[in-house]
């Protein structure tokens, strides 16, 4: 990994880049959308590009990623690349299948991390969010330890540098990590993180066992009609971060970053904006003193902003566990 930006060492020996972007598209914004933001982020120096199959824009990042290498403006190895299994494919024979789907959509031969989107496993079929006639989530029983042994074998054929998981809590960590005939264990988790929802916990759980806490919806969400309660509160309009923003001569944004980043998480930031794409880059100019984190430590109110709701019924819903 060759990057302006401050890399982290993961726990296989591979490096991620400490500022990822991140690739969620709402429905109400046109494919063409993310094609252009992922060409703006790369040209702004991004070199961490977080996305997902379920997601449905693998191909749009795919077609960013290749143009930058065709242009001479990156070469493969600057890029850390991750996708993400969705549940519907949890079941063994599926595994595989679906990164080499991936792969193709992303017209790469390997991706840098490979995630477990979510440990809720969901019925195989035609359907990302399958239901019964009566509008009930059809969830299936895998164990998701015989999906990870799947995922394990992905790495060893090369399909995949590096593997995790996303949204699991600290029992369900246990459980991967105590698995019989562990070969490797997960580099990461990646979970909903930011300061109303500061994760110190399973922060602290997952610095015990050399895995690296992933934060998406760093900036309190983009608050997406279909996902997020619209009356929930605004992240980066709350007063004490504003106050710190100010202090400090940056925006919120930043500080809600640098919170982050200086507490050990690897943050992924999203926006369409280039303006704000190149200033979230920032980050790693500046320093918050230990009385700016404390201010900022009091603002955690385990709020959460994306629930998964659809996954409420499931033994395996991660966020009954306090972490």
């Amino acid at each position: 990994m060759s990057s302006k930006q401050q890399c982290v060492k993961l726990n296989d020996g591979h490096f991620i880049p400490a500022l990822g972007f991140g690739t969620y598209k709402p429905n109400e914004v046109a494919k063409s959308k993310s094609l252009e933001a992922a060409n703006l982020a790369i040209g702004a120096g991004y070199r961490h590009i977080d996305t997902a199959f379920v997601y449905q824009v693998e191909e749009e990042i795919g077609q960013a990623v290749q143009s930058k290498i065709k242009a001479g403006v990156v070469k493969r190895e600057d890029m850390f690349i991750t996708t993400k299994l969705w549940c519907t494919c949890f079941r063994p024979e599926l595994v595989r299948p679906a990164l080499e789907k991936s792969l193709k959509r992303l017209q790469l031969d390997y991706v840098d991390l490979y995630i477990m989107h979510y440990p809720v496993p969901m019925q195989a079929g035609d359907s990302d969010f399958p239901v019964d006639e009566h509008g009930k989530n059809l969830l299936d029983t895998v164990d998701f330890c015989d999906t990870w042994e799947e995922l394990e074998k992905c790495k060893d054929a090369g399909l995949a540098k590096s593997i995790g998981v996303s949204n699991f809590n600290h029992k369900q960590l246990e459980r991967i990590l105590n698995k019989p005939g562990l070969k490797y264990k997960p580099v990461c988790n990646q979970v909903e993180c930011h300061l109303y929802l500061n994760q110190s916990k399973l922060l602290d759980y997952c610095k015990s066992k050399d895995i690296f806490l992933v934060a998406y919806g760093a900036l309190g969400t983009q608050r997406y009609k279909e996902w997020v309660d619209q009356n929930s509160p605004v992240l980066l309009n709350d007063p004490v971060l504003c106050g710190v923003a100010k202090k400090n001569k940056r925006s919120p944004a930043l500080i809600a970053l640098r919170y982050l980043i200086q507490r050990g998480v690897v943050a992924l930031a999203q926006s369409f904006k280039e303006n704000e794409m190149k200033e979230n880059l920032q980050v790693f100019d500046f320093q918050l003193s230990p009385e700016d984190m404390k201010t900022l430590d009091g603002l955690n109110r385990n709020f959460r902003y994306l629930s998964a709701e659809f996954f409420a019924g499931h033994p395996e819903y991660p966020f009954s566990e306090e972490y």
